[in-house]
């Protein structure tokens, strides 16, 4: 699990951190509500062509430069990613939000992706013990 420390923060366009701000806002709401539905609201963008990955780089850093400091609760690899998506389903593009696992030592971690990229997914120590995805979606 990745959890956004403060240090030293990226930045990003003025316009993408607007989105990525309104993006983590409804993301941090979605985590009050039961997985399946934050499942069936991530389906509703399934028949927009996909963001670049480019772009979805750029939206990445733009959501974890939106993570308030001052936020008392859990800003982790779930809300940070379903962000992301969230944010290219705003600028009226696709992403897929994965869902996956690992081994020794068991972990769960969610990322961003379109075909043939990934954001968020080989962060730290992800480097000999791969993520396995168990879920995309859409």
């Amino acid at each position: 699990m990745t959890v956004v420390a403060p240090g030293a923060r990226p930045t990003a366009p003025l316009h993408l951190r607007l989105v990525a701000t309104v993006a983590l806002a409804l993301s941090l709401a979605l985590c009050h509500v039961p997985l399946r539905r934050r499942i069936a609201v991530v389906r509703q963008a399934r028949r927009l062509p996909y963001v670049s990955a480019r772009r979805l780089d750029a939206l990445y850093t733009a959501t974890t430069a939106a993570v308030p400091l001052w936020w008392p609760g859990r800003v982790a690899c779930m809300e940070i990613s379903l962000a992301t998506v969230i944010a290219a389903a705003l600028t009226g593009r696709r992403a897929r939000w994965v869902l996956g696992a690992r081994f020794r030592p068991d972990a769960a971690h969610a990322w961003a992706e379109v075909p043939g990229h990934a954001v968020g997914r080989d962060i730290g120590d992800a480097v000999d013990r791969p993520w396995t995805a168990v879920m995309r979606v859409p």
